[in-house]
This record gives C-alpha cells, structure tokens and sequence, in this order.
C-alpha cells in the first residue's frame, strides 16, 4: 500500500513538472505581468560560465569602450556548491561583445585579502551600478579565521561554516573604469543590529544610485533565533552616499511578513517614473504558487511594498531559443540589463539537474532577452 501510494504521489508530480513545460508559453500569452509577458527564448551557449568552477550570481553594465561587463561569483568545483561558496567564493569581471554574450573571463575583482578583512575570505551577490563615471560593486563578504577548508569536510556544520555564516555583511567598492582596481572598505556598510530581523547577517544587496548621489538598497537579513538563526526576511536603508552612514527604515521591520507570505530572497531593485520595483525569488511559492520562481513587487516610497496584481515574473522554466523548453535546477539571483530606460536583458545564476544546490554537475549565468 506504501509503495502504491509513492508511485501514484510520484507519477502525479512527474505530471505536473510536464505539464508546467508544456504550459509555458500559453502561461506567458496570458499573463499580464511586464516582465514574464515579455520574456524571449534564451539563447544556448550566452551568458558565462568557467571550466573548474561554479559559477553564481551575474549583474552586468555597459562599459565606456562599448563592452558590456559582467560580475559575477566562482569557486572551485572540487568543493560541493553548497556551501562552498560560503567560504571560497570571489567576484569576478568577464567582458562581452554583446549583451547575452558569451562572456570571457578578464579578471578577479574582489579577491580574498586575507581573515583579517571583514571580506578576507569571501565575496559574493555582486551588483554592478554605474554612476557619473564611477563603477559602484555591492556585494557581500565574509571571512573567518581557519585554514582553507577541506573538501571532504565541508559542511554547514563544519568550523569554517559556521563562522563563515554568521559573518557574512554587506559591503561596497568602487573603481573608475570595471578592470579596476577597486577600493574595497575596511567595514561593512550594513553592519547586524541586535533585536532585528539581520541581527545575525545582511547580505544579498541591490540598489539604487539616486541622482543626488543617495543610495536606497534592499538586503536579505536574518535574525538571531535562539542559538541559530531565524528565516530570511528582506529590508531596505538608505544612505546620503553609497559610503552610508546607512539606516535600515520601516522601524527595523522586514517588508514583507515572513509569517503570512513566507521566506524571500534574491531582490533586484530598479527605478523609474512610477516608483521603485523589485522582482525577487518566491522561496516557498507563498506569492506565485512556484517555488523558485519571481515574484513583482512596486513600492512609491521603496517602503511600504505592494505585490503586482498578476506576480509571476518568471518561472525557472525556461524556453531555448533551440526551441527545447526546461526547467532549471535552480534558477537565482535575477538581474536587469536596461537598455534607453527601458528592460532589455534578464541575468539569472542557473545549474542543470533536477532542483537542490547539490545535486547540479554545472552552473552559469544565463540571459534571457526580452521581446522587442
């Protein structure tokens, strides 16, 4: 009876994984969503990946030499991905002819400097923003004080996890041209706050570089619950510059209550004449009915957040421009390439494989145009 009950629970999910594939571009012909509506097919091969890494994250910007730059994460594959990122993560720069690539690696950005740095042995979630001739990284770090993690070791229990973890902040550097070099600061600009939602970590940043120079950013946060930690809320601050000093508004409070609608994380944030928007990933489906898939959100303020009436702004299925249509292991940390204001690319970390951080052989960056 068990085993009848598992194979008829494991057809019907099997079904509905189909069916979900199949349904894709009837989903987005229905849907009044700017973003989902507007998705194009994702061309094989774009994007940027690295033989002998994992590769996570992508935020790009196009350069004065008529190049268009992306940042992203890497570490060594010979340790699992999750979470080997935690401990061995680094931003990297790779250049492009044109928007979706592919990308060639030029250079590491923000290398490991060593414990002694509140970013000394980690970096992560870059977010590229150019601003009056400057290139402005947010990002977060980490460090912790042992020696190179051991493959065969490295878990989330393990020494070098948990110190890794609960210091991760979050951080900006700047440079005038995107090869560098960059001015990295010696302290976090979104330092933890006891009492709060990010009384344990801040991490996960975007932003907004105003015209003034003042800075909105939104942060994945959790708090101390207990002796671990609480589930992941976002916040926003703001700052007269990108140097802070930052203050976190809406009283210490995340947006949106992870009680009612569930975990959140990955927030892309931009700006235009209506407002401010972020899409973001629905972690446990409580927005969009899609675990993993993204959720948009308007806000007049950058405070007081509303869902759009139609939220889906994407779905880790995905459609290839070799006509296949596939669902991703994973699909992350959502980025808009804009182009005369106006959204033309969408950057998404992605692996192969059936979901789960480690049960991928390969991740990249990917990009998916939107419709012309």
């Amino acid at each position: 009876m068990r085993y009848s009950l598992l194979l008829t629970a494991m057809l019907l999910a099997g079904t509905a994984r189909a069916q979900k594939i199949e349904n894709l571009r009837e989903l987005k012909q229905k849907s009044s969503n700017p973003i989902f509506s507007q998705l194009a097919e994702a061309p094989r091969g774009g994007g940027f990946s690295m033989k002998g890494y994992w590769v996570w994250c992508g935020s790009a910007v196009k350069g004065e030499d008529n190049k268009y730059h992306l940042f992203a994460s890497r570490w060594p594959d010979s340790l699992i991905f999750h979470p080997g990122w935690m401990v061995a993560s680094e931003v990297v720069h790779a250049v492009a002819d044109k928007p979706e690539g592919p990308y060639t690696f030029s250079d590491v950005a923000l290398p490991a400097r060593g414990a002694q740095y509140w970013d000394g042995r980690a970096t992560h979630n870059p977010q590229i923003v150019k601003h009056k001739g400057q290139y402005i990284l947010f990002y977060m770090g980490s460090t912790h004080p042992f020696e190179d993690p051991k493959a065969s070791e490295l878990t989330l229990q393990s020494h070098w996890c948990i110190a890794a973890r609960s210091n991760k902040r979050v951080g900006v550097a700047v440079a005038s041209s995107p090869y560098g070099p960059w001015k990295r600061l010696d302290q976090p600009v979104l330092p933890v706050k006891p009492n709060t939602f990010y009384s344990f970590l801040t991490s996960n940043p975007t932003a907004v570089v105003h015209d003034d120079g003042s800075v909105l950013i939104m942060f994945k946060g959790r708090g101390h619950k207990g002796n671990t930690h609480s589930h992941m809320s976002l916040g926003v601050a703001k700052a007269p510059s990108i140097y802070g000093p930052y203050k976190v508004l809406n009283n210490d409070k995340p947006i949106f209550s992870v009680e009612t609608q569930g975990e959140a994380e990955d927030p892309f944030m931009w700006k235009d004449a209506s407002g401010y928007h972020i899409i973001f990933k629905d972690q446990v489906a409580k927005f969009t009915g899609e675990k993993g898939g993204g959720v948009l959100a308007h806000s007049k303020d950058g405070v007081k957040w509303s869902i759009d009436r139609d939220p889906k702004a994407y779905s880790r299925t995905v459609a290839w421009n070799d006509g296949k249509i596939e669902m991703q292991g994973q699909l992350e940390r959502p980025f808009i390439l804009f182009d005369n204001n106006k959204p033309a690319y969408l950057f998404f970390a992605t692996m192969d494989g059936p979901g789960g951080f480690n049960n991928a052989t390969r991740s990249w960056n990917m990009v998916i145009p939107f419709k012309q």
